[in-house]
Order: C-alpha cells, then structure tokens, then sequence
C-alpha cells in the first residue's frame, strides 16, 4: 500500500480507531480550503485507506474551526496572471477535484463526513459525496459562489444528487447559510450532534458499519451509486444481477444459514 508523504501529513492527517480511518483536512488557518495540493492529498488518503485491509470504514473531517470553506480562491486567483490568464490551471483543479470526489463514491468502504464546522462551496460538495455526514449544532452549509459571480457548478452535481431539485436550486441561487438541523432535514446530513461528539458519532457509525460483512457492504456500494443514475427497468435489470451473484458469495451463504439456524453469524474474513 502507497504511504501517506511527510509534505501531505502536514495537509492531511491521519489516525486510525480499531477499524475505523480518519482523515483531518489540516489547513485550519485557511478554514481547510481545497488547495491544489489538498486536493491531491486527499484523493491519495482515500484511495490508500481504501486498501488498507485493517479498515473497514473512513471517516473526513476538518481541524479547527471548519470542515472546509471549498477551493482556494487565492491560489485560483494567483494564476490569473498566467499567459491563459488562468485557463489551464482553473481545469485542471476542477478536473482534479471531480476526481477526488469519485474517488470517495468509488471508495469501496463507506465514507463518513465528520462535519466540524462551515462547509461551504467545494467543502459542501465534499460532505455531499460522502456516503453518510454527521454535523455539529454549530456546522453551517452553503454554496455560496452565486454572491462572487462563480455559479457553484461543480458542489451543483453531489448537492443535486443529495436533496430535492427545488432544495438544491434554492441553495445554489441564493447562497445562503444553511444550518445543521435544516441540513438534516434536506438529506444532506444524517445526524446532528453537539460539537464535543462530532467525530465520535461519526467513529461509532464507522464501527457499526465495520461490524457488517465486508464484501456485502462493497457489493452494496457500488451498486447504489450505479442504479441512481439509471432508468427505473434499467436498475431493477442491474440490481437483479447483483442480488443474484451477491446470493453465490459466501458471506450471503452464511448470512442466511446463520440466520435460519438461529446463530451469530460468523463472517469470512
């Protein structure tokens, strides 16, 4: 398994409970905003912790203050000045954070958004790609590029695919703040909690899911982010499949068999 770097240890921080991996976005002065090299450090922490076969679960969060106020609009800003006037720079930072945001739906372990703070723009987008979030009280939403003239159109595609058409489109037009229990009540959070149990709700989620069979949970995965896009018959056909192929593997033969039995399960490792 690729290892972490020294130089992204200081972006990026990472620590292990049991089964469960977590993240720390580590730039609190800046309020954790997506730097070029964030970006990167993160994609990598996913796909490392994504092959670590100690866990089971992985968890994102911010130190300080915030979750992450989104890109780096200084950095962005900088390269203004480049011969494109910034064209190339601007692509590849988007193209690089899409990929970092598929990474963590392509993670084949859940992922867990540990919401500490504002979580604004791509930050927002970031919580919107992960399979499950936990706010603090004090967390607060937003996509707020609409107020500075840079429509969010890239937190549009997660945010859309997380709440109402009509909820989306009133967090992209106007901007506005959202706080954590109306983030809870447009699905873009699971729980809210106060901010002393943030990380630890969302580490006990990580080791509620870690107890549940671990190929079950990939297969599971997987086919979710790839039947929401579908037709409705196309996703019945495609999950169809999988249930019957799921059927074959050996955690559902035991699963079953533990269950008409009347006995604890005991799982393949």
């Amino acid at each position: 398994m690729a290892m972490i770097s020294c130089e992204e240890l200081d972006l990026l921080a990472r620590e292990n409970r049991g089964q469960v991996g977590i993240l720390t976005l580590n730039r609190p002065a800046a309020r954790n905003c997506l730097s070029e090299d964030l970006i990167a450090a993160l994609h990598r922490g996913v796909n490392d912790l994504s092959q670590d076969a100690d866990l089971r679960a992985i968890i994102i969060t911010g130190a300080g203050s915030a979750f992450s106020s989104g890109h780096d609009l200084k950095e962005l800003t900088a390269h203004r000045n480049d011969e494109d006037r910034g064209r190339a720079f601007f692509a590849k930072t988007m193209a690089a954070c899409s990929a970092m945001m598929l990474a963590i739906i392509r993670c084949p372990k859940p992922v867990i958004a540990a919401v500490n703070g504002i979580a604004t723009a791509a930050g927002c987008q970031l919580v919107a790609s992960c399979d499950l979030a936990v706010a603090s009280i004090d967390a607060r939403f937003a996509t707020p590029g609409v107020n500075i003239g840079l429509f969010c159109s890239t937190p549009m595609v997660a945010l859309s695919r997380n709440l109402s058409r009509k909820a989306a489109m009133e967090m992209l037009l106007l901007g506005e703040m959202v706080d954590a229990n109306d983030a809870k009540a447009l699905g873009l959070v699971n729980r809210v909690v106060s901010p002393d149990r943030c990380l630890n709700e969302a580490v006990e989620l990580g080791r509620m899911i870690a107890s549940k069979p671990k190929a079950t949970l990939k297969i599971g995965k997987e086919a979710f982010y790839r039947q929401i896009e579908m037709p409705i018959e196309d996703a019945y056909a495609y999950t169809s499949a999988v249930m019957v192929e799921n059927m074959l593997h050996e955690e559902a033969e035991e699963g079953i068999g533990s269950f008409l039995d009347k006995r604890p399960p005991r799982w393949p490792v």
